[in-house]
């Protein structure tokens, strides 16, 4: 994706995720959100949703990642959101880190309360039975960062509730 720093790490299912950076995500509870990076198009400003959200919690970065239909990457502090991203001069897209988004803005400033892995667990056969979100919670709402089969979504409010969730903290 020539995102410098970026190395994806995947993993699949509930328990991996947990036991990879649950402890990690549970201490990001009693930060507050101070920003945070997305790749947008320079051309028209689109999200570029295949590349990772970044979240800065007071100096603590977590790096969100969802591939293929049940992959989810999370990093830390590694991505340089103030490196050109490289590879794509040959494209008709110029992509870019941006720090606007309409849905995370209100959350900046905000002390994060708690940490929660959601579990999408949806009756008969559903392509998205066992993707994983992760839910950051605040006194104002909530904010998810999930798998959209293949690229990253942001949701805002409450979760469906084909959604287990399962708290890391709070």
């Amino acid at each position: 994706m020539g995102i410098s720093g970026f190395e994806p790490d995947f993993v699949v299912g509930l328990e991996a995720v947990r036991e990879d950076h649950g402890l990690r995500l549970a201490q990001l509870g009693g930060r507050r959100l101070s920003g945070f990076a997305l790749v947008r198009f320079v051309d028209d400003g689109d999200w570029f949703a295949d590349c990772p959200v970044v979240l800065d919690f007071e100096g603590v970065r977590v790096e969100i990642c969802h591939w293929k239909f049940d992959e989810l990457s999370i990093g830390w502090n590694t991505i340089d959101t103030t490196a050109a991203i490289t590879g794509w001069e040959d494209s008709d897209f110029t992509p870019a880190w941006s720090g606007a988004d309409v849905r995370l803005e209100p959350y900046v400033g905000q002390l994060l309360r708690d940490v929660s892995l959601l579990e999408w667990r949806a009756p008969g056969q559903d392509l998205a039975d066992g993707t994983v979100a992760v839910e950051f919670a605040f006194d104002a709402g909530c904010f998810r960062i999930g798998n959209g089969l293949d690229e990253n979504t942001i949701e805002v409010g409450e979760p469906d509730p084909e959604y287990v969730k399962h708290r890391l903290s709070g």
